[in-house]
């Protein structure tokens, strides 16, 4: 049968974090895409098929305007990330998200459940549990230095951004003993004994939000490309 696809998935990967995004970027260099954008999260500019939008760090239960990742494009939005809650899942497909990807996924079948979403499903792939990705070489986040699980990485961003733990929990569909638990095992790893301690610590460590935007310059109009087969 026919390769359906001609031409390679046109991505955005939007995230407020630039180490995340060139993590992401990284992650599924190697699977047939293009990645034309990546960038801080607001309206996409490039002609792209999905924007694939890594929640690292997000204020995820409020505040998801997926229309403004995709102002002046038909682009589809695809939501990439560690929080697997159902009721967060829910809302975020209710609100015009097309998938709902976890991060355990390998870049083949993100690249596969992209595909089915550019054929018209909504594809919801919550993966394994959380902690099989733990310490994991795909992607990146920051604070995996000092030892910071993804999740961590994510609660202490929020942190740093002044939320409150009560905040946190609503917000993240999280229970108050879950974000204390991931507070207190992510004090341990920076060294931090109160919340100052632990603010101090993001702003100096990648924690605060980014408004790098980077369009491949190369990719951003869509041009008549080389057939397939035709390179390796």
């Amino acid at each position: 049968m026919e390769n359906k696809r001609q031409r390679p998935l046109r991505i955005a990967i939007v995230d407020d974090y630039a180490v995340v995004v060139a993590g992401v970027a990284a992650f599924l260099a190697d699977e047939h895409i293009d990645v034309v954008e990546t960038g801080a999260s607001t309206s996409v500019h490039s002609d792209v098929d999905v924007v694939l939008y890594d929640t690292f760090g997000q204020v995820q239960g409020r505040g998801i305007d997926l229309e403004d990742f995709v102002r002046d494009s038909d682009a589809l939005v695809v939501v990439y990330s560690w929080n697997l809650e159902p009721k967060l899942i829910e809302q975020v497909i209710a609100a015009g998200a097309r998938g709902y990807l976890s991060k355990v996924l390998t870049g083949p079948q993100v690249v596969a459940a992209l595909e089915r979403v550019m054929a018209g499903e909504i594809v919801i792939l919550p993966g394994a549990e959380e902690a099989s990705g733990e310490g994991e070489d795909d992607g990146d986040w920051p604070g995996r230095e000092a030892g910071l699980s993804p999740r961590e990485a994510e609660i202490i961003a929020l942190v740093t951004q002044g939320l409150s733990n009560k905040e946190i929990a609503a917000r993240a569909f999280l229970s108050i003993n879950t974000v204390k638990t991931y507070i207190r095992t992510a004090y341990q790893k920076i060294g931090a004994n109160r919340r100052s301690q632990a603010v101090l610590w993001g702003m100096q460590n990648g924690f605060e939000p980014d408004t790098l935007r980077t369009i491949d310059p190369e990719l951003v109009l869509r041009t008549a490309r080389t057939s397939p087969g035709t390179a390796g």
